[in-house]
């Protein structure tokens, strides 16, 4: 979950090139309260790098919080952006 001014900054579409970058898979999207959403699998190297990636996020982003926790493996095949 990242919090923040996040929604209309292009958050989702730098979030899907940084997962395609580092050999993600998963989804992000916009929650209705402001926040946007992530699911993300991969190497846990990959991940590390990519949740300290969602603290900075797009260029026009002003990241609040990030908090993640482990979920179940969901095998996604592609990472992709969803509404």
């Amino acid at each position: 979950m990242v919090k923040g001014r996040v929604q209309g900054v292009n958050y989702r579409a730098t979030t899907q090139g940084k997962a395609h970058e580092l050999n993600l898979t998963g989804f992000v999207r916009n929650l209705n309260n402001g926040n946007v959403y992530i699911e993300a699998e991969g190497e846990q190297d990959n991940l590390n790098k990519f949740i300290d990636w969602c603290y900075i996020g797009s260029p026009r982003a002003k990241v609040s919080e990030v908090n993640s926790v482990e979920g179940e493996l969901r095998n996604f095949r592609t990472f992709e952006v969803r509404k």
